[in-house]
């Protein structure tokens, strides 16, 4: 399990801070057939339109193409490197296949170099194997979930977080999400056993605001301390929201408002609250 590194307090900045420790990682150049530029949109859709608010700036970066679909079937794999990716919180692992492919694939935990993987429907269910939701055993955890055969994972992706496989039935399995939802998935979609590493990253603390720019986040302004034509939480004499429930600055509500135009019926149930 990757450890919490604490600075020592030589100036302001050093003293709250933390970091992941560095000990996992093997090389910190990546192959290079397996990146690409990326660019900066600063939250914006392809209308040039910002659709996610408070992105922009932050380090230069480049882009590990991550085999999400395990495409590599029936051919064993050999994991040769542990990486530090900067575009997600999990390490990554270069696995050079018998036929001489090489891929990235999401670290889970436990899973070192040397260690043999394989993505195939006859695969041992063990830790890094990648194989079709009808043939892993119920109780199993899970991640790199497919949502429909053939898409890639969609599930679990992040540091930590784990499906774990509840029930099964013709057509369908039943998983439970990190977030506690309840839905099912059909049989034939996908999924790598095992849990993601690198589960104390969300234990880091940032320290200072100059280390989230870095990350490509920009500063957020409450909106009780805009103005009414900017906010509905703004202005009045002093703090108030004038009794309101929360709102976005264009007037839906938010914290805890059901957004979902419609239910959908392979969700069995919702997130926690």
């Amino acid at each position: 399990m990757t450890k919490i590194r604490l600075r020592k307090p030589r100036n302001s900045s050093l003293r709250f801070q933390s970091f992941l420790s560095s000990e996992d990682i093997t090389t910190t150049s990546p192959e290079r057939s397996l990146v690409k530029g990326l660019k900066k949109r600063a939250g914006r859709n392809t209308h040039g339109r910002i659709t996610v608010r408070h992105r922009g700036g932050g380090a230069s970066r480049l882009y590990r193409m991550i085999d999400f679909k395990r495409e590599m079937h029936d051919i064993e794999g050999k994991v040769t490197t542990i990486e530090y990716d900067p575009n997600r919180n999990v390490r990554i692992g270069l696995v050079i296949y018998k036929n001489g492919a090489k891929r990235y694939i999401l670290m889970p935990e436990g899973l070192q170099v040397g260690h043999k993987v394989i993505a195939s429907e006859q695969a041992e269910a063990r830790n890094g194997n990648a194989l079709p939701l009808r043939n892993i055993p119920v109780g199993f955890f899970v991640h790199n979930v497919e949502l429909t055969p053939g898409s890639g994972g969609k599930f679990a992706r992040s540091a930590g977080t784990a499906v774990q496989f509840v029930a099964k039935t013709d057509e369908y399995a039943t998983l439970k999400m990190p977030s506690g939802e309840v839905r099912m998935v059909p049989l034939a979609c996908w999924a790598t056993v095992g849990t993601l590493g690198t589960a104390s990253y969300k234990h880091i603390s940032w320290g200072k605001a100059g280390r989230t720019r870095h990350l490509g986040f920009r500063p957020s302004v409450r909106g009780m301390a805009m103005n009414p034509v900017d906010h509905p939480h703004g202005g009045g004499e002093g703090r108030s929201k004038s009794g309101s429930h929360p709102r976005t600055p264009w007037g839906k509500g938010c914290k805890g408002t059901k957004t979902r135009k419609r239910e959908n019926p392979l969700i069995l149930k919702r997130r926690k609250k």
